[in-house]
């Protein structure tokens, strides 16, 4: 099987411009393709995941990424898939998620001796002359031909601002540039990036240049990003200090039964042959898929060693409650009054739930219990001695945990 075969094979191509050639370029290491993150937070999240083991799939078979951190580009803001505008960030802002991110991608991309290549597309959007701009790049571009891409269409009905409708001429020139500076010869993106790479691709070609392809992947996962990159309490973080390796693992541990198997093909590198032999797996054996799927994942982000930890943990608390390295919150004296304290404020300060409101309705709807029994009633309230030795298991829903201790 190719390098090609296979990403179809794992689902991941939804349309390219000229497949016998893009197929032939990736197959032989001569793809030079680039791929862009947005940093409007300071980590990459889970709908990143699909970009990251794209281009450490493709860098393995001896092709060079560039990733792009839209240093520049965020200063507009993406409207694609948006029904409103989005927030300003300030310069200081955006310059500090954009070094967050390149440390992050530098835990699946190589960049040691020129075989991947990560730029800022600050350096040469900040400093453009508009009217010089307007000039020599927007002449290229049709009015008539934007307003029908899917990326404006969906916010045309409440109003699409003159700065987001800049976007697509700008991502093109991201394009033009790139290829321009470093030979950059294929882009890769969402599908809701189609219009925006055609453009880059037509840019290229307008200003007499050859040779340049645009590739789109079918990021499923991306595109359910609400389903698979969010959490009752926000987004699956990659940054350890956002979420924890224990909660990252429980989430690929508690996906969707119909979803294991394709999160398998997306997001890991497991051979094909293994994963076909997946596919069969029905009823408890999908459980063991989950767990590899989380440990897989986990052992990307946070390490081997990390891994097998949190695979532990996880083991011994379905198994016997167990709580070794989960996350933990501790109390003190204060927390309690007149020795005590209840459900809803443990579930609150454990940071399970936001408000005592939250914590009312999770305990209402049975989704709440303590060392594995369920909390049934408000009014339920813990005295020191019940934190004594090892603390309490505080469960909120399926996949949310808490140990809490008295400090």
């Amino acid at each position: 099987m190719t390098v090609f075969e296979e990403l179809k094979a794992r689902g991941q191509i939804a349309q390219v411009t000229n497949e016998p050639e893009i197929s032939e370029m990736i197959n032989t290491g001569k793809a030079v393709f680039y791929i862009g993150f947005d940093p409007t937070a300071d980590s990459l999240h889970a709908g990143h995941f699909m970009t990251l083991t794209l281009m450490k799939r493709l860098q393995m078979a001896g092709n060079k990424p560039i990733a792009l951190v839209g240093g520049g580009t965020a200063m507009i803001g993406d409207p694609s898939a948006r029904t409103d505008l989005r927030s300003m960030m300030t310069v200081e802002t955006i310059d500090h998620n954009c070094e967050c991110l390149k440390k992050q991608i530098s835990k699946f991309i190589d960049f040691s001796d020129d075989k991947a290549i990560m730029v800022n597309n600050a350096d040469w959007l900040r400093g453009l002359n508009y009217l010089d701009f307007l000039r020599d790049v927007g002449k290229h571009f049709s009015v008539n031909r934007m307003l029908s891409a899917e990326c404006y269409k969906s916010r045309m009905e409440k109003g699409l601002s003159f700065l987001e409708f800049n976007y697509m001429v700008i991502q093109a020139y991201d394009f033009f540039e790139l290829f321009n500076r470093y030979g950059c010869n294929m882009q890769f993106g969402g599908d809701d990036q189609w219009s925006n790479m055609l453009a880059g691709t037509e840019l290229i070609r307008r200003k007499n240049a050859k040779d340049a392809h645009a590739l789109t992947i079918n990021l499923l996962l991306n595109s359910e990003g609400s389903k698979m990159g969010k959490t009752a309490k926000g987004a699956v973080w990659l940054d350890p200090n956002k979420t924890s390796p224990f909660e990252f693992y429980q989430y690929w541990r508690n996906v969707q039964d119909s979803d294991v198997i394709n999160c398998i093909k997306y997001l890991t590198f497991l051979p094909m042959e293994q994963i076909f032999e997946m596919e069969k797996w029905e009823g408890v054996q999908l459980n063991t898929a989950k767990e590899t799927l989380a440990f897989e994942l986990t052992a990307l982000v946070h390490g081997t060693e990390t891994a097998e930890q949190v695979h532990d943990t996880s083991k011994k608390l379905f198994q016997s409650g167990g709580a070794a390295d989960m996350p933990t919150h501790e109390l003190t004296d204060d927390d309690f009054t007149d020795g005590s304290i209840d459900i809803l404020s443990l579930l609150v300060k454990s940071g399970l739930c936001t408000s005592k409101g939250d914590a009312r309705r999770n305990v209402d709807q049975g989704g709440v219990e303590v060392s594995g029994k369920p909390v049934k009633d408000i009014s339920t309230s813990f005295v020191l001695a019940d934190f004594e030795d090892d603390g309490i298991v505080l469960r909120r829903g399926k996949k949310n945990y808490r140990k809490v201790v008295v400090k």
